[in-house]
């Protein structure tokens, strides 16, 4: 298991085509994908459970990631989501 802190940078937070954005990316991989925001633990592949977990611009979140492709898993994630996620 690994995991690793990133301040969402996109202006009106994870919506629901940044939501998708990062859910496309995350199901590339085999590994369980998950993210906590404050109080909320959303399934990364999931976009409801995504758009569920309200990240706005400005929050923190973690993402952990488990499984045989973990390492990569959480270096695209990060990068995707420090990269603005297409915005």
């Amino acid at each position: 298991m690994v995991s690793r802190k990133v301040t969402v940078k996109n202006p009106t937070g994870l919506h629901l085509r940044p939501a998708g954005i990062l859910c496309k990316e995350a199901m590339q991989f085999k590994s369980l994908i998950t993210f906590t925001c404050r109080e909320n633990t959303a399934n990364a592949k999931s976009v409801l459970s995504v758009l569920g977990a309200c990240v706005k611009c400005g929050d923190e979140v973690e993402f952990v990631c488990e499984g045989i492709d973990e390492e990569e898993a959480l270096n695209a994630l990060v990068e995707a989501v420090e990269n603005g996620l297409g915005e």
